[in-house]
């Protein structure tokens, strides 16, 4: 605004010249008071000028227009109603306004609480209970039957009045408002009546405000005031069930983009490392959208610095590792890429000793000898583990740190153990086959590559199917005795874990996985399209327990059962998960769950699908 001081010295010094003026005709000049009070008023006519050619925030928040009708207000481009609850059933669900709060309409909810005094409260409950008494003794005197309504609410004030009286709860008026937006009258129409037939549907019943739409609208306005006053009284407990303790809203302001809410269209931005542990499974029939969402999940994470590590058993990540630009190790019998299961960590951990790295790499290697040789007898499994200390032993592998950092043994170095050992001849007849022939070309050489940062895939698909446990064991064992050397924030996604669900040692192993991935800084992601078989284990079930983070998308009737008991689904979740399309589902993280609809750009399209007719189509 422009500076009065030069209209101010300009009105003083027409005021002089107008007094010198009236002097030569003769007329008495203005006082000195009267003239300066004349400048001050012009001075302020003219700074009220001014700011009426300025916009104010009333003009730039008020509508164009605001029209108020008996039933509806038209607010801009906008139509506009107001309704109230009038009746509470008698018993209320927590929660009960979720469905409300879920749908994917323009709605404004207001709700007033005032709270009575209990004293004042009781004096009138008193009131009310004689006068109920006395109606009840004329009507008994008149040989009228028995009124159960009167008899109910005897018995209801008289409850009312015990917990009131120890303190148990309070009372209070309670007012709740709804207003609604539609961009026509029929819109408005057709929202008026879902909210009113959903809502009474729980025997909670609304009225329109009608000939007070104006005063509903102001009531449910961010400014604490009620114009309506329609209120109902409510006790705590039935106040506490109004509040609404779900969210239909899984948005953060760190992570990735996961997908689509389609409760109201909003992003789900979520970080799954903010989480108790970092861990999530992936539930979905064959050609559900899993592994497109697990790509999409490792893709968008890696653009944020994670390190993503993969087992993949069909060959389907090899694309987007070549994308970017990361490392592919196929793992068969003929491939060149060698792992070493007797690898020892050299962990900077100063929480694990010598004696715990060895004990821990000895019991894994346990396990694996185990899946190996198709089970032990107790006598045996003592054997094993006496010959396991005794190859590292040749080494001159002990307890101390410094002596792990010799060359590790191999599975001939066990092999040669046990031959000079009693008892061991039907052990050395199923291990055999391991350390030489065409299997020991693959198991019994030691590790001739590095874990390398970025994107790593480790592909199993041209092993044999007898072949494929095993070798998931032993890459999931170096992964993990890699991440233990160097902690950063990881990512490993194992695809088709219903493989190592099939035996009691890989199962167990994976179970372990998920429990320590936390410490170490790991998120681990379970892909399973055999629901049954992995939830069938007790350490399929444990994996899940211990994933803060789960994604179940489009089901098969014969799996949904047994998905929606151990999950807790309702019916309509069910429901959901059966009729839903390629890529959608229910996204559960911690306490909160949506329903999800996986997107994906252009680009990341083209990168990571494995749908066979769109390759075909690009091959043509």
């Amino acid at each position: 605004m422009s500076d009065p001081t030069p209209q101010l010295n300009n009105l003083q010094s027409q005021s002089t010249e107008s007094a010198s003026k009236a002097e030569d005709f003769g007329v008495a000049p203005q006082s000195e008071a009267q003239a300066k009070a004349r400048v001050n008023q012009e001075t302020r006519q003219n700074d009220q000028a001014f700011r009426q050619g300025l916009a104010s925030i009333p003009d730039i928040i008020s509508p164009a227009a605001f029209l108020v009708t008996p039933n509806y207000l038209e607010l801009g481009g906008l139509f506009v109603r107001t309704l109230f609850v009038f009746t509470y059933p008698r018993y209320l669900e927590t929660n009960w306004l979720s469905p409300i709060i879920s749908y994917d309409i323009t709605m404004d909810m207001a709700m007033f609480i005032h709270p009575l005094e209990s004293k004042e409260v009781m004096y009138d409950l008193k009131k009310q209970i004689g006068k109920l008494e006395s109606t009840r003794m004329i009507e008994a005197e008149k040989g009228t039957p028995r009124d159960p309504e009167l008899e109910t609410a005897l018995g209801d004030i008289d409850a009312l009045r015990d917990v009131l009286q120890r303190g148990e709860v309070r009372l209070f008026q309670f007012g709740l408002y709804f207003t609604i937006y539609g961009k026509n009258l029929e819109e408005l129409d057709t929202i008026s009546k879902q909210l009113e037939s959903t809502l009474g549907g729980m025997l909670i019943y609304t009225k329109q405000t009608l000939l007070q739409m104006e005063q509903g609208f102001n009531s449910t306005l961010p400014l604490n005031n009620d114009d309506l006053s329609i209120l109902r009284n409510l006790d705590t407990g039935s106040l506490s069930s109004t509040f609404p303790f779900t969210s239909t809203e899984l948005t953060s302001d760190n992570g990735i983009l996961y997908g689509i809410n389609r409760h109201n269209n909003s992003l789900i931005i979520f970080d799954r490392y903010d989480l108790e542990n970092a861990n999530s499974v992936i539930f979905s029939k064959s050609g559900g959208g899993k592994s497109y969402a697990a790509k999409i999940e490792a893709l968008r994470y890696l653009m944020l610095g994670t390190d993503v590590i993969v087992v993949d058993p069909e060959n389907e990540y090899k694309t987007l590792c070549q994308a970017v630009g990361g490392s592919y190790l196929q793992i068969s019998l003929n491939s060149e890429h060698r792992i070493n299961p007797f690898d020892l960590p050299h962990s900077t951990n100063a929480e694990e000793s010598g004696e715990d790295v060895l004990r821990s790499t000895v019991a894994s290697l346990h396990g694996l000898v185990n899946l190996m040789v198709g089970g032990l007898s107790p006598e045996e499994d003592a054997l094993i583990d006496k010959a396991l200390y005794e190859a590292y032993a040749l080494k001159d592998i002990t307890m101390d740190p410094e002596s792990q950092k010799n060359e590790p043994p191999i599975m001939q170095d066990l092999y040669n153990v046990l031959a000079n050992m009693r008892g061991s001849e039907s052990l050395i007849s199923r291990l055999g086959k391991f350390t030489e022939g065409t299997y020991g070309n693959l198991f019994n050489k030691p590790t001739n590559f590095e874990l390398k940062p970025g994107f790593v895939v480790f592909s199993v698909r041209d092993l044999e199917d007898q072949l494929r446990p095993i070798a998931m064991y032993i890459i999931l064992n170096y992964i993990w005795t890699k991440i233990r050397m160097d902690q950063k924030r990881r990512l490993m996604i194992i695809d088709e874990a219903w493989w190592m669900m099939q035996y009691e040692d890989s199962a167990k192993f994976l179970y372990g996985l998920a429990k320590r991935a936390r410490k170490y800084f790991l998120g681990l992601t379970i892909i399973s399209q055999d629901v049954e078989d992995f939830l069938g284990s007790r350490y399929g079930k444990a994996v899940v327990a211990n994933s803060s983070m789960q994604l179940l998308l489009k089901q098969s009737t014969a799996s949904v059962d047994i998905v929606a008991e151990t999950f807790n689904l309702t019916q309509g979740e069910k429901y959901m998960l059966l009729q839903s399309d390629i890529g959608e589902g229910l996204f559960f993280a911690g306490q909160n769950h949506v329903a999800i609809k996986i997107i994906a750009s252009y680009t990341e399209d083209q990168i990571i699908t494995t749908n066979p007719q769109q390759l075909l189509g690009e091959n043509k």
